[in-house]
C-alpha cells in the first residue's frame, strides 16, 4: 500500500478538459498519457484515471497504457507513484493498476475490501468518494484505505454534488475517521495548506495539476507550502 507520512498529492485525470493542437481541439488519449508521464516523473504520489465517458474496453486499453507509463520498469525499479482506476475494479485488476477509487454508486467498498483480504492484496489501494460525515464513517468501517471528501471549495467539475462543503466540514470528516482523508474540489496552490490544517492527509485535483505549464515547479511549491 502506497501511503506515506508526507502529504499525499493526487492528480485526477480528465482528458476532455485538455487542449491539444494549434486549433485547441478536445484532449486526446495521447495528450493525457503525456500528462500522466509528466506527473509521475515529477513525483505526484497518486494518479487517478478518471475517464468516465469511456466504455470498459476503451478504459482498459487506456489503463494498460497508463500503467506502462507510470511503471515502465516495474520489476527492476518500482515507481513511487500509484496508478488508481476510477470506479472499475475489473479494469483496475486487468490493467495491473495499484488500486481502485470507488464512487458512492460503485461496487460497495465492503465487497472490494473483502476481496482484498481474501486475495491477500494488502498492496492494493481501495478508496472511496464521500460527501458527508456519515458516508465517510461508513466507508472507513467497510474497509476503505482512504477517502476523498468534497467538494471543499467551489468548482464546476463538482457542481452536481451541491455547494462547497467548506473547511469546517472537512475538519469534521477528518476527525470522524482514522484513515487518510484527501480534500477535493476547487483545491489550488493557494488553499491547499488550509486543507491540511483542517486535518486532511493530502489533496486531489484535476485543474491544478493538468493546467500548469511547469508541474515540477508546482509540486515543489506545494511541498514547501504544505505542513
Amino acid at each position: 500500500m502506497i501511503l506515506t507520512d508526507k502529504p499525499i498529492l493526487c492528480y485526477v485525470t480528465d482528458r476532455t478538459s485538455l487542449r491539444v493542437g494549434p486549433s485547441g481541439g478536445a484532449g486526446s488519449e495521447e495528450a493525457l498519457l503525456k500528462c500522466i508521464a509528466s506527473a509521475a516523473a515529477a513525483g505526484v504520489d497518486w494518479i487517478e484515471l478518471r475517464e468516465k465517458d469511456l466504455d470498459a474496453r476503451q478504459l482498459l486499453d487506456l489503463a494498460r497504457q497508463a500503467v506502462s507509463v507510470v511503471h515502465p520498469e516495474r520489476k527492476a525499479r518500482p515507481s513511487s507513484t500509484a496508478l488508481l482506476v476510477n470506479d472499475r475494479l475489473d479494469v483496475a485488476l486487468a490493467a495491473g493498476a495499484d488500486g481502485v477509487h470507488l464512487a458512492e454508486t460503485s461496487v460497495p467498498v465492503g465487497a472490494v475490501s473483502q476481496w482484498k483480504r481474501q486475495a491477500k492484496r494488502s498492496d492494493f489501494l481501495v478508496g472511496a468518494s464521500c460527501h458527508s460525515v456519515e458516508g465517510a464513517r461508513r466507508a472507513a468501517q467497510d474497509g476503505a484505505d482512504y477517502i476523498f471528501f468534497g467538494p471543499v471549495f467551489a468548482t464546476p467539475s463538482k457542481a452536481r454534488f451541491g455547494p462547497p462543503q467548506g473547511l469546517a466540514k472537512l475538519a469534521e470528516v477528518c476527525g470522524a475517521v482514522d484513515i487518510p482523508v484527501l480534500a477535493i474540489g476547487g483545491v489550488t496552490l493557494e488553499n491547499a495548506a488550509a486543507c491540511l490544517q483542517a486535518g486532511a492527509a493530502g489533496i486531489a485535483a484535476i485543474g491544478m495539476f493538468q493546467q500548469t505549464d511547469n508541474l515540477l515547479e508546482l509540486l515543489g511549491e506545494l511541498r514547501r507550502r504544505l505542513p
